[in-house]
């Protein structure tokens, strides 16, 4: 089980064979679930024209509620994989959730966030698949936690100012210059490690960060172990296809692959950000 913050959505979670825990959008005081009652469309409109937009966590009793559902279709324990602890409470919260359980309900943490969070959850079902049990799924994904690297740009500062991540003059003379900050995390909170002018630059310059991950983090690490999944807000589709491309053309014998930002994201974002993330493949 995971949340939609790693860019799996609950029709694709069947697909898969396992569980999705939505993560609410609020605009303007109301809630929203992208795929339920908001579509991409409407959040990019509702976005584009002011809309006060945050996020929060599920409820304690939709939490339970859900694993309680899955019991209840006859399975015997549960691996949830949330958001990085890094970044939201619900990591902690649903370990004190867990506790009454009695140890069916396992919750990894091991620093994920949307495509590193979506290749754990597909590490987690490898691993399942070959007959390992909860517990020993979370010790492997958190073993291997930092198996992993996010790089982030995004196209306006407005969001990250409005989050507290950058102060007011410094987003207004970033907007004016058009300085685009470049994030990178490991799992806990995002970090600008760089900035340039324009996003066409900013494209470039996530490629040349992600070849030194490659170079130093990633060093002796067979191409045909790692994973790169590139995400984006973007309004326009054709920006999405052509940032992936540029990737695919960057690293071309790593599988490369793209996954928009869930709209839970995208609101800390804002629209037209692109990320990549490198992943190391865990083996059964």
């Amino acid at each position: 089980m995971t949340d939609t913050n790693s860019g799996i959505m609950m029709d694709e979670a069947g697909e898969l064979g396992i569980f999705c825990m939505p993560m609410p959008v609020i605009i303007d005081d109301e809630d929203f679930i992208e795929g339920v009652n908001l579509s991409r469309a409407r959040f990019f409109e509702m976005l584009s024209v002011g809309a006060n937009v945050s996020t929060s966590q599920p409820s304690p009793g939709e939490l339970i509620e859900m694993w309680d559902d899955i019991f209840d279709k006859g399975y015997d324990q549960i691996i949830y994989i949330p958001m990085s602890s890094g970044l939201s409470s619900a990591q902690k919260n649903s370990e004190v959730f867990a506790q009454d359980y009695d140890g069916r309900v396992m919750i990894a943490d091991n620093h994920r966030i949307s495509v590193t969070q979506r290749q754990a959850v597909m590490d987690a079902i490898l691993l399942a698949d070959a007959g390992m049990d909860a517990v020993h799924i979370k010790r492997r994904l958190e073993e291997t936690a930092y198996d992993s690297v996010v790089y982030l740009a995004v196209d306006t500062l407005d969001y990250l100012k409005r989050t507290g991540r950058v102060n007011a003059t410094a987003a207004t003379v970033g907007t004016v210059l058009g300085i685009k900050p470049i994030l990178r995390t490991t799992g806990g909170n995002f970090e600008v490690c760089t900035a340039v002018r324009g996003i066409k630059k900013a494209a470039s310059r996530i490629i040349d960060e992600m070849k030194s991950e490659l170079d130093n983090r990633f060093k002796g690490v067979p191409h045909d172990e790692l994973v790169i999944g590139t995400a984006g807000s973007f309004v326009d589709q054709v920006d999405s296809g052509n940032w992936c491309s540029a990737v695919k053309e960057a690293f071309p014998d790593i599988e490369v692959y793209y996954n928009k930002l869930s709209c839970s994201v995208s609101a800390h974002t804002g629209p037209n950000a692109m990320g990549v993330g490198i992943s190391r493949k865990l083996k059964a």
